[in-house]
């Protein structure tokens, strides 16, 4: 019955992370952001994906109290270089502490 079990795990494992299933090299990373006025930040950031590949990143804004007080999508044009500079102005209802990459996708 155990042995059933391992199999039943582990055959849903494979399903869900089948052959299909690529992360592209897709990775990101935070390089800092400037706070331009009470209604907008720039956000500075790398991603990094296979050459070739576009992608998406979401950057968002947050304020001192880690609400998200801005939100925008990006497109990652698809080029011969792997790493890639980011630089997001982001539009917010209030003045932002920090920004950063929420997550990154290839579509």
């Amino acid at each position: 019955m155990a042995a059933a079990a391992v199999a039943l795990v582990f055959l849903v494992w494979v399903i869900w992370a089948g052959p299909g299933q690529t992360s592209h090299g897709l990775d990101s990373s935070d390089v800092g952001y400037q706070v331009v006025s009470d209604h907008e930040t720039v956000v500075h950031s790398q991603v990094s994906v296979d050459p070739g590949t576009s992608a998406k990143c979401a950057v968002q804004v947050l304020d001192k109290s880690f609400t998200i007080v801005g939100w925008r999508e990006v497109p990652v044009p698809a080029s011969d270089e792997r790493t890639r500079s980011l630089n997001t102005a982001v539009k917010t209802v209030s003045r932002g502490v920090t920004g950063l990459i929420h997550d990154c996708w290839v579509p």
